[in-house]
Parts: C-alpha cells; structure tokens; sequence
C-alpha cells in the first residue's frame, strides 16, 4: 500500500489504501462531531464558517478558524515534503512517516481526551486543530503518493468523479473501458469505507468514547503493518534464494527450509541418445 509510488501503483493498492484510510476518516469525522460538534476530515465547513466570522468583524475566531485551515494545509504540506525529500532514501519510510505522525496525533486526542478534558472551549478547539493537522498529514500522503488518485477525508470530489463516471458509462464504448471501471471501483470502496467508518463511529462512540481514537490508530497500524510484512517477506524469500543459487548457508534459508520443507528437486528427462 505504501512502497509503490505514482505511477507503479496498482488497482489493488490503491483500493487497499483508499479504504483503511477513507475508513478511519469517517470514523474520525464523526467522533469529532458527537465529542466536538465539529468537522475535522475536511476544510470546506470551515472556509464557510471563516466567511461568517469575517463578514461580523469577530477577529478572535477568525483567528482560530484560520489556524484551523493553516493546519490542515501544513498537514498536507509535511506529508508531502517527507514523501519527496525521502523518498530516494526509503520509499517505506517516506510514506510510513505522515502516518506516524497521524497516529501520535490521534493517540494525544484519545489519553488527553479520557483523563484529562474538561470541556473547556480552548481545549476543544485545541484539540479541532491537532485533529485537522493529522487528516491533513493523511490527505497529503494518500494524494502525493497516488499520483492524486486517493484522496480520502471528504468526499465532495469522489461524489463529483462518481457522477461523471455514471454518466459516461451510458455509453457502451465506456463501459468497456477499463481503465474507466478500475476508477470507479476505487472510488465505491472509498465512499463505501468513509460511511462504514463513520457508523462504525456513531455506533460505539457512546461505548468507547474517546477510547474511538485508539481503535482508529489500530486500523492505522494495519496500513504501516501490510507494508512492513511484505517487505519482510520479501527480504526472506531473497535470502532463501540466494542459499539455493549460491550453495551458501543462512538463518534465512535454515528457518524457510524447517517451516516449509525443502523443495523436492525435479528429475531432469533422460534423453534417448545419452543412453
């Protein structure tokens, strides 16, 4: 999901992507709202609500609604500063790091949420800000690493995209189109995922409460986890490999060999003529 970039990327991850990410914004949209009464996914709520403030001369929370826009962009913006000035070192790393930072975002909103809020309006909108920050992180990464296919936090374009494409395949030349189907279908999982998580949230917010927060880390550990295993995997097939080209022992080839036993060796066709 996470160590192909742009254009090596597949259908699949992409799709893989799209829905764990599109799933945890929806559950954090929604957690946000019932603890909040705030939207934290996306902007487009708050530009509107800046317009307000503006139009009423009420420069305090014209400074905080600002703060929160400014926070979403840098979010975005430090996603894809990471992805770009690391990635020639480590693709994982580079686009493992925004999600890191999401989750040490998330886990912050979740403990202080459960031993220490008070329901104070600072601390709320403290709190608004850190969540917009990380779905910014989250938004920036999906979209930079996609080449701008998966944008996960809100769903007003994907709705737009989908739309289009309902209208084209009207038309059989389009529904023939792969490359046309393929899009689509990345864009049903992520609106599928991004109302899942949000029942998900409704749900057992009243169960879990702030406790929400730490189950959306989980689903976030899982997209880290997917890549880091099959990268691991990945290095433990080339060791085992390596053993059976080059006749040299290794850990690696000793384990793969007591797990899955060694392979029987094929017996190469006698031909007529060596007799």
């Amino acid at each position: 999901m996470l160590r192909n970039y742009s254009n090596s990327r597949t259908l699949g991850d992409n799709i893989r992507l799209g829905t764990l990410t599109a799933f945890t914004a929806g559950t954090i949209n929604i957690a946000s709202l019932l603890i909040f009464l705030s939207f934290t996914s996306n902007v487009t709520g708050h530009y509107a609500i800046l317009a307000a403030e503006i139009s009423k001369g009420n420069w305090t929370q014209v400074g905080v609604v600002g703060g929160w826009i400014f926070l979403f962009f840098f979010g975005s913006f430090l996603s894809n500063f990471i992805v770009i000035n690391f990635n020639k070192k480590s693709k994982y790393f580079a686009h493992s790091m925004p999600i890191v930072l999401e989750i040490i975002c998330l886990l912050f909103v979740g403990v202080y949420g459960q031993f220490y809020y008070q329901k104070t309006l600072e601390e709320t909108e403290y709190l608004v800000a850190l969540m917009l920050f990380a779905t910014g992180l989250q938004n920036g990464l999906t979209a930079s690493i996609s080449n701008f296919s998966v944008k996960t936090t809100h769903l007003t374009g994907t709705t737009t995209d989908l739309g289009i494409l309902a209208s084209m395949f009207t038309q059989k030349k389009y529904r023939r189109n792969g490359e046309l189907i393929g899009r689509a279908k990345l864009l049903m999982s992520i609106m599928l995922a991004y109302v899942m998580g949000a029942v998900f949230s409704g749900l057992t917010y009243y169960y879990l409460e702030f406790r929400v927060f730490y189950v959306i880390s989980i689903c976030l550990l899982i997209v880290i986890g997917y890549d880091a295993y099959k990268i691991h995997i990945r290095h433990f097939n080339t060791k085992y490999r390596y053993n059976r080209i080059y006749r040299k022992a290794n850990i690696f080839a000793y384990l793969y060999e007591k797990i899955h036993g060694i392979p029987k060796k094929e017996k190469k066709p006698k031909l007529v003529f060596e007799d």
